[in-house]
């Protein structure tokens, strides 16, 4: 049984969808999180099964139907923090499931829980074909996962995002939203760029050192899945987002 959000001290599960395959044994749950009282933004969960492992990468928390939906999947074994913005749900997971929390070294926004397994590009992921990618001198830690099924699947936190709708966003955020800089397309996060970006410094070429990778398709923590396209679009977003 869940236990009640105000007595753990948990965040609240907020409107999301139910898990939807996006590729073999990869989920998709699109959902939101409150900025504040008056803006509700789109953030999204990304399920890998393994023997009937679990990983949560980009966690968020769900209702007690879709906490079912999620367990009939599989046994919820780890928790995968690609950015540092986000953490908001791990300790929830990692107290309600005794679930194992991957994430790089060196964030400040959640110091709790404890990470259990630094996350490097060399190490190995709880389950086969996938590799990490660690964005380098940036100030604070922010990876990429690629999975090496069917063309390629990229998923990331809030360094690419890709909108194709504003679904989950509430009526605020779609007003807002294209006045900051995220448009309905692939782009590369505007804020998270100004915040991990160095003075003086430019993150270009770690975008050109990620478009090596071989990926077709994108799902981030925000926004919506790109199931084609997706290392042109990113291609795109990055001369848009430092063209001189």
């Amino acid at each position: 049984m869940n236990r009640n959000t105000s007595d753990a001290g948990y965040a609240p599960a907020y409107p999301h969808g139910s898990p939807e395959e996006i590729e073999s044994d990869v989920f998709m749950v699109r959902g939101s999180t409150k900025l504040n009282s008056m803006v509700r933004i789109t953030r999204n969960m990304t399920v890998i099964r393994h023997k009937g492992e679990l990983t949560l990468v980009n966690p968020i928390r769900l209702s007690r139907e879709g906490e079912a939906q999620l367990v009939m999947l599989g046994n919820v074994k780890h928790i995968l923090r690609l950015g540092f913005l986000h953490g908001l749900d791990d300790r929830y997971y990692v107290e309600r499931f005794k679930a194992q929390l991957w994430s790089q070294p060196g964030g400040l926004k959640y110091p709790l829980p404890p990470v259990q397994n630094e996350l490097h590009e060399e190490s190995e992921m709880p389950f086969p074909n996938a590799s990490l990618f660690c964005f380098k001198d940036t100030l604070q830690p922010e990876s990429a996962l690629l999975i090496k099924r069917g063309n390629g699947l990229l998923i990331t936190c809030d360094a690419i995002q890709h909108y194709g709708d504003y679904k989950y966003n509430n009526f605020l955020a779609r007003i807002m939203l294209p006045l900051m800089g995220f448009r309905q397309t692939t782009l590369i996060g505007p804020i998270w760029l100004r915040m991990v970006t160095p003075e003086g410094a430019s993150l270009d070429p770690e975008f050109g050192r990620l478009l090596s990778l071989d990926f077709d398709a994108l799902v981030s923590a925000h926004g919506s899945f790109l199931a084609t396209g997706a290392k042109a679009g990113v291609r795109n977003a990055r001369a848009r987002a430092f063209a001189e």
